[in-house]
């Protein structure tokens, strides 16, 4: 067992169905999916161990919760009365396209007081913790990340964040360690007014004064930006066909999570997270890819600074 060791907050995570066609044939995949499975599956592709926190539910969850309980994870789960999300996609054509969804119901306030508790306890022990958000913000309430953030920072977890909206605001509020958003949600929350440099800096320091210690922007193909020890910096990264980049950004929170685990410093933590984003790219199936190659293209990441963050 690793001794690197990461709580993965998933409050509400979908069973996932998706059609392909590599051939003839058509072909049918189940699996998992949610922004926290998508960054324990990365977080365990590079060596460390996950304790996933969720909660599962109804008919969907009896077929959901055997699937979430993968290696490299400690599953600890919270029963729900209501059923659990999903979605079906069909991708024969080469692209996404989304036949039917169910986000989940909302979890109500006895899930949600077990949910805490468990993430609590988890996120102690293991001393670092990744908090992912639901597939709709309707699902969980925002003070819940307020009050489980302070928390665990207050007793000395290290606390990672991939949320947007008021529940990044709810976060800020407690203060973390690291924040990882894309550029659409930093436009969609309205911190930035577009994907230049000059905005998303703008952003990163606004978000850095709100509490954030370190601060980190996926923007597809034009590469990352990062705010930590008060310098930004352009993250450049080898170019790569992209076959998918749904999930690249959590596998870029998951490469953060890991090497932060280990003990590492940012500087190495950014460079993992890029490389593990820019491999999930080349492949269809989210937050995945192969320790070797993210090391690989980790001696590959550039950062640049670009300017003071004071």
């Amino acid at each position: 067992m690793s001794d690197a060791r990461v709580m993965v907050f998933a409050p509400a995570p979908q069973l996932t169905v998706t059609i392909e066609q590599q051939h003839d044939d058509p072909e049918l995949h189940v699996h998992p999916g949610g922004q926290g499975i998508w960054q324990t599956r990365m977080i365990t592709s590079l060596g460390a161990e996950v304790i996933l926190c969720a909660a599962v539910g109804g008919e969907v969850g009896r077929v959901l919760k055997p699937l979430l309980d993968f290696k490299g994870v400690t599953l600890r789960t919270v029963p729900r009365e209501t059923g659990s999300g999903w979605y079906v996609h069909d991708r024969r054509d080469g692209t996404r396209q989304e036949i039917a969804e169910r986000p989940g119901t909302p979890l109500t306030r006895h899930e949600l007081d077990e949910l805490y508790n468990l993430a609590l306890a988890e996120g102690l022990r293991a001393g670092i913790a990744v908090l992912s958000g639901p597939a709709h913000p309707s699902v969980i309430r925002a003070d819940v990340y307020n009050r489980l953030a302070g928390d665990l920072r207050a007793n000395g977890c290290k606390v990672i964040a991939d949320l947007c909206g008021k529940h990044l605001q709810a976060v800020l509020e407690a203060g973390l360690d690291v924040v990882k958003i894309s550029h659409e949600e930093l436009i969609a929350d309205g911190l930035a007014a577009d994907d230049s440099d000059e905005q998303l800096s703008g952003a990163l320091v606004q978000l850095h004064e709100n509490g954030a210690e370190a601060v980190l922007v996926s923007r597809a193909h034009n590469g990352a930006l990062a705010l930590f020890n008060e310098e930004i910096y352009r993250v450049g990264v080898p170019k790569l066909t992209s076959a998918d980049h749904r999930g690249a950004g959590d596998s870029m929170t998951a490469g953060v999570a890991a090497v932060l685990a280990r003990g590492g410093d940012m500087s190495q933590a950014v460079r993992t997270g890029a490389a593990a984003g820019s491999l999930n790219v080349t492949r269809h199936g989210l937050g995945t890819g192969h320790l070797d190659a993210v090391q690989v293209l980790t001696e590959r990441v550039q950062l640049t600074p670009i300017k003071k963050a004071r």
